[in-house]
């Protein structure tokens, strides 16, 4: 039987989701571009940066291109450096009516971008108990990981690589790890760069890839989009199936038993 994602949903935060791939809005040249290439990429959560999104709507907004009927918003915290600035982000965004889920970030260091966890586990504890579905976006830490589920995320979101830097799995075996410690969903987060990078990063076993340069930086982002659609949906189905042992030696694809010689 061929693999059918409407048989295997996403479940996250108490919904239910047929895509893996969640998608930024970031670095686009025009908004009918990223809007042609969320639509190319068969997306359900759409993430939106509180700090650089027209809230009050008097004038021309990403808002104005994105079916809140048809996607899942998911407001982040780019760009915050500290707790408090992380949790006042996300109040905001409440606030304005985008959602009370957030995708958290703290940043840490601002050339590598990497996360301030500390602050990061500090965010998520006080969010959750103000009642926020909260998808924090940290290093490939399985300690780390394992803290910010007792906490209370719904989540937990481990970088591939950099944000934006395309390089992307660099540490699968912690990535497998951290899905071996927690048992909420993982969504690798940051350093995708192409199609073969999302279809890894899901037969290594996560449950979703989350992913905007990949897209927005592409040649062709609609083009691209469509790629990363079909690479997160092969990438699940190869985990799905079983992926055959290594071998140092070859194994004959045709076995020599019962061959007349």
């Amino acid at each position: 039987m061929a693999y059918a994602r409407e048989t295997d949903p996403l479940v996250l935060g108490g919904k239910t989701f047929r895509s893996r791939l969640l998608v930024g809005t970031g670095k686009y040249e025009t908004f009918p571009l990223m809007k042609e290439a969320l639509e190319a990429s068969g997306a359900e959560i759409v993430t939106v940066a509180v700090r650089r999104v027209n809230l009050d709507r008097s004038s021309e907004s990403m808002l104005d291109y994105i079916d809140t009927e048809r996607y899942t918003l998911l407001p982040n915290t780019a760009g915050c450096y500290t707790a408090d600035d992380a949790v006042r982000t996300a109040m905001l965004g409440r606030e304005a009516g985008l959602s009370d889920w957030v995708k958290l970030e703290v940043i840490g260091d601002e050339k590598t971008l990497f996360p301030d966890t500390g602050a990061l586990l500090e965010a998520t504890r006080i969010l959750v108990r103000e009642g926020f579905v909260v998808l924090p976006y940290t290093n490939d830490d399985p300690v780390m990981a394992r803290k910010l589920e007792d906490a209370g995320a719904a989540a937990i979101m481990p970088l591939g690589a950099p944000i934006g830097s395309g390089m992307g799995i660099q540490n699968p075996a912690n990535l497998r790890i951290i899905m071996e410690t927690v048992t909420l969903p993982v969504i690798v987060d940051a350093g995708v760069g192409t199609a073969s990078d999302a279809s890894l990063a899901m037969e290594l076993g996560s449950d979703a890839v989350l992913m905007n340069t990949g897209i927005a930086g592409a040649g062709d982002p609609v083009a691209m989009a469509r790629a990363m659609n079909l690479a997160v949906e092969a990438g699940r189905a190869a985990f799905k199936a079983g992926r055959i042992p290594r071998k140092l030696y070859a194994t004959a694809s045709s076995p020599s038993e019962g061959i007349s010689r």
